[in-house]
Order: structure tokens, then C-alpha cells, then sequence
């Protein structure tokens, strides 16, 4: 057989089924306690009204009398006479005048003096009477030949106050209940209209529930936090959510970790701090940027929310491209040194194919000349003034590309004349980073100046086992940027020469890592444009420390000021 499942209700029907169910249970609850109150009101009134009857029969001058005459005589009264006598027709007229079911009449023998039933006349009553001979008045629903009725039971007494008789008074069951109907109707219209209020109400807070949740379900919203926090704190991505009013929701710990944020839920997203290109990429302005914050060169994408056509907001996500970036410097060194190696490998080859053919025409003389000089001055003449100065093959062959690089744009790269280096470079990357970006910068500055020749002059040092280098240029110098910092001082200031971006952001935070920093010395006057530094800790091995010891090029300094 095949399987039935059963599709759970969804909460919002089951709330609602709940919902009418304690009002169902309230409202039968009311109505109960509201009928047993009617009951009793009417058993109530229904009493009442037969004791007032009956004392005011009991107190009537005519029945007064007749029932002391009776009670005194000693010979029992005669039916027949009392079925055509004054008691039975007063006893008759209030019977109709009040809607009783019975007025009784009787003498201190408990024999009916007067009664609804004439056959019954002369006979004793059915029911006690001798607490009421004792002058009580008894007030209670009793069974008696006329049926279950609500009766009062008063004594009529002589003029000496002695009890010779009662007056018994009773209202019908069905009487007294006659007003019963009509109050379950009205009742049964309350409840009915209580049902479809609560019902309605609680149709309208659905329906403000399912807008204010958009339709999702209390076990999906669990299912959809954790979820979430399992997204949100899973990534390295940084995830900042703003609803339309600008209210910040959502923002996990990798956005506050890149941002610079402190509990940033629920605070306006203006109020944060952030720089403009962040803001501008939030709110519109750029669907996707580049942007740097603090140290870190952070890729930004903003994209909006929309769910079933409503706007819900806005969510920035934040990812960190300073590896990245850091990657592709040294691949760009890489190509640069390749290039470099390249240009020496072909020009290798023409000379030995030179000596080749010196040799083979016989001339030796002008061979061994030859190789000589390719010996003393290297194998490819770097267009670099001073690179002589470099003992380093990284450097020198690093400078030396650099070099064929910045003359091609008309630019010429020259070592300054105090560049002295004693150890060798074993931070290789970190240093072709850091050094070659501000080439890079310099070049691109002297190419775009106005001033000629157009230069870039570096100078290296090595401090124990830092690496301190000076790159100068003869470009316009620095414009809206700190010297102090080397950051520009209004974060909407761009400078396309000097590149004030990620890839000066990303060599400060190379030469900061390894424990050196990167700055500005002078942001430029009439004979240069700007010259920055940068000092690389543990990038230089072997240089000899202040103890007279040889740095080991494994260790690296956690901290070196600037020199």
C-alpha cells in the first residue's frame, strides 16, 4: 500500500486554529457561568414574587378572617360551600392577576380551603405544612400535585399573632423559564460575534505577521538564523546589510574585522566612519569598487534586496584583495626580472657569437680583448648610471630591468652615489615589492612632469639586517598628500601619478609587516618632485651587526624604528 503523508499546517493556520479554540473555550466558559447566573436570577425572582404574593393574601383583611372562622369552628368545613366561597374566588382572581400557577389556601389541618383544582377542595395538601403552622415562612421548589413549581408558603395568623392557616403561592417550571429562550439567543449571538471578531483580528495580524516576515514561516525563520549565522560567520567575506532607512542589520565578523567596526547593528550606516568610496558603494553611487581601509586593499560590491518587488535594503559585501594584490606584485617582479634575464640571455648570445666569429677569422687577440671586456662591465649593459655601485645580483639585475623599462618611457634610472650595501638580499619578494612600486610611482611621475631631463634617482643602505632605499624623482612632487603619512589628507583626493592607492596602501603594509615602514621625506619643491622611503626589516643577510657578528638571514626583527 502506497504511504500517506500528512502536509503539516503551516503556523499560521495553526495559530489561528488555536486561537479560535480558547476563544471557542472562553466563550463557552462566559456562556455557562452567564446561564447559571440567569437560572439563578429567575429561580430567584420567580420566589420572590410568590412569597410577596402570599404575604399579601396572608395579610388580607377578608382572607384573614374566613381562615380564623374555619380554623376556630369545630366541625370540618364543607367542600361544597367552600368551592363556591369567598376564599376560593380571591384565591382564583390573584391566580390570574399574577400568572400563578396556584394560590392555596389552607386552615391549621393543612385541609385546602381554596384551590386551582376544585375536586381538591376539602382534601389535605400534599406537601408539609407544620413548619409553616409554626409560623415560618418556607420558600423552595417542591413537587406537588400540580407539578414542580417555585412556591412560598406564609402562615395567616389570628389577631393574636397564632398561625391558623397558610398561604401557599407557586410559579410554574415552565414560567418561571419562559425568559430563558430569548436570553440563549442573545447569548448565542454574542458568542457567534466574539468567534468572528477574534477570527478577524487574528486574520488582520496574519496578514501584518506575514508582511513584517514576508511570508516566512517561525520554523524557517530558525531555520533561516541558523543558516545565516553559519554563512555569515563561515566566510572570510565581510557581509553588511542596511534596511531602506539606512539602519545597519546585519554585519558579521569578518566586515567589522576589515572594516574597523565596533557593534555596528542597529547604529545608521552614516554614523560609522566609513570612507567615502565605501559610503559611495553602499549607497548606490558604484555598484562595484576598489577601496582601501586601514592597511587592507578591500574589493566592495554592493547589491540591492529585493524580495516578491519590495525593497528590503541593501548589502555590501566586503572582500580582502591585499594577498591578492600582494601576489600580483611579486608576479609583476617575476616578470620583470624574466624579462630582464631574457634581455641578457639574447644579448649573451650576439656576443658570444661575436667571439665566436673573432675566433674563427683567426683574431685571436681581438677575441681574448673582447671577452675581457665582457667580463669587467657583465654580460648586458644596463641603461642605469651607477649600478656599478650594487654589489647584489637581485638588485642589480632587478635596478637593471627597471631600468630598460623607464627608458622606454623616456624616463632615466640612476643609483645615487652614497648607495652602499654590504650584505646581500635574501627578502627578495618583499623588497621587489616594496622598491618596485615606488619606481614604478616615480617613473610614471617624472614620465608625466614637465621638468627635463626626466630622472628617478634610488639609493639603497642596509641598517644591520634592514634594508633602507630612497626613491627621488623629477616629476611635480606630491599634491594633497600627507608627508607624514604618505596618505592623502582628504580621502576624496586622487592622485593618478603617485598612485596614493592600493599599490602604495599595499607596500606600506609589506614594509610594516616584516617591522620597517614606508614614509614620505619631502613632498617636492622646484629642483625634485617627491622622495619617499622605505626601510624593509630582515631583508639583507650577512651585513655585519653593531656587535661585529654576521646577520643570519633567517631571523627577522619583530621591530626597527626609522632611521
Amino acid at each position: 500500500m502506497p504511504r500517506t503523508t500528512f502536509t503539516r499546517p503551516r503556523f499560521a493556520t495553526r495559530a489561528l486554529l488555536l486561537s479560535l479554540a480558547t476563544v471557542g473555550l472562553v466563550v463557552v466558559l462566559c456562556t455557562g457561568v452567564y446561564l447559571l447566573l440567569t437560572v439563578q436570577q429567575l429561580r430567584a425572582e420567580a420566589e420572590t414574587t410568590a412569597l410577596g404574593i402570599a404575604r399579601t393574601l396572608a395579610e388580607d383583611p377578608q382572607v384573614h378572617a374566613e381562615v380564623t372562622r374555619i380554623s376556630a369552628s369545630e366541625h370540618e368545613p364543607d367542600a361544597e360551600e367552600l368551592r363556591l366561597g369567598e376564599l376560593q374566588r380571591l384565591a382564583s382572581d390573584v391566580a390570574a392577576r399574577t400568572g400563578a400557577l396556584f394560590v392555596v389556601v389552607t386552615d391549621d389541618n393543612g385541609i385546602r380551603l381554596a384551590h386551582p383544582n376544585p375536586s381538591r377542595i376539602g382534601e389535605e395538601v400534599s406537601t408539609p405544612y407544620e413548619e409553616v403552622l409554626q409560623g415560618r415562612e418556607i420558600v423552595d421548589w417542591q413537587k406537588g400535585t400540580l407539578g414542580e413549581s417555585a412556591r412560598a408558603k406564609v402562615p395567616v395568623r389570628d389577631a393574636d399573632g397564632t398561625p391558623v392557616g397558610e398561604i401557599s403561592v407557586g410559579f410554574e417550571r415552565g414560567g418561571v423559564f419562559d425568559d430563558l429562550p430569548p436570553l440563549l439567543a442573545v447569548i448565542a449571538l454574542t458568542a457567534a460575534g466574539a468567534l468572528g471578531l477574534a477570527m478577524l483580528a487574528f486574520l488582520l495580524l496574519r496578514w501584518r505577521w506575514e508582511r513584517l516576515t514576508l511570508g516566512v514561516q517561525p520554523e524557517e525563520l530558525v531555520a533561516l538564523v541558523q543558516n545565516q549565522t553559519a554563512v555569515l560567520n563561515g566566510v572570510d567575506d565581510g557581509v553588511l546589510a542596511i534596511d531602506p532607512q539606512g539602519i545597519v542589520r546585519v554585519s558579521n565578523a569578518a566586515a567589522n574585522r576589515l572594516l574597523g567596526l565596533d557593534s555596528p547593528v542597529g547604529r545608521a550606516f552614516e554614523s560609522l566612519g566609513l570612507p567615502s568610496s565605501v559610503t559611495a558603494t553602499m549607497t548606490g553611487g558604484h555598484a562595484r569598487s576598489s577601496a582601501v581601509v586601514g592597511d587592507r586593499m578591500l574589493y566592495l560590491d554592493s547589491r540591492p534586496v529585493v524580495r516578491d518587488g519590495r525593497a528590503l535594503g541593501d548589502v555590501l559585501i566586503v572582500r580582502d584583495r591585499t594577498d591578492l594584490i600582494a601576489l600580483a606584485e611579486r608576479l609583476e617582479t617575476v616578470r620583470t626580472m624574466t624579462a630582464a634575464l631574457r634581455v641578457q640571455r639574447h644579448e649573451f648570445a650576439n656576443r658570444m657569437h661575436v667571439a665566436a666569429g673573432l675566433i674563427d677569422a683567426e683574431r685571436v687577440s681581438e677575441a681574448r680583448a673582447f671577452l675581457g671586456e665582457l667580463v669587467e662591465r657583465g654580460a648586458v649593459a644596463f641603461p642605469v648610471a651607477g649600478l656599478e655601485l650594487l654589489g647584489d645580483p637581485f638588485l642589480h639585475s632587478f635596478l637593471g630591468a627597471k631600468g630598460v623599462e623607464a627608458g622606454e618611457r623616456g624616463v632615466a634610472l640612476r643609483v645615487a652615489d652614497d648607495t652602499q650595501l654590504i650584505g646581500s638580499v635574501v627578502a627578495a619578494e618583499d623588497v621587489a615589492a616594496v622598491l618596485g612600486n615606488l619606481i614604478d610611482n616615480a617613473v610614471t611621475a617624472a614620465a608625466s612632469g614637465e621638468r627635463t631631463p626626466r630622472w628617478v634617482e634610488v639609493a639603497v643602505l642596509d641598517d644591520g639586517d634592514a634594508l633602507v632605499c630612497t626613491v627621488a624623482d623629477s616629476g611635480g612632487g606630491l599634491r594633497g598628500v600627507d608627508p607624514m603619512s604618505a596618505r592623502p589628507r582628504d580621502e576624496n583626493t586622487t592622485d593618478s601619478v603617485h598612485g596614493h592607492g592600493i599599490g602604495l596602501s599595499l607596500s606600506t603594509e609589506i614594509a610594516r609587516r616584516s617591522g620597517g615602514d614606508l614614509w614620505v621625506i619631502d613632498a617636492g619643491d622646484g629642483d625634485h618632485g617627491a622622495v619617499f622611503a622605505a626601510r624593509i626589516g630582515g631583508a639583507v643577510g650577512g651585513a655585519p651587526l653593531s656587535d661585529g657578528s654576521a646577520t643570519d638571514h633567517r631571523t627577522r626583527p619583530e621591530n626597527k624604528e626609522k632611521p
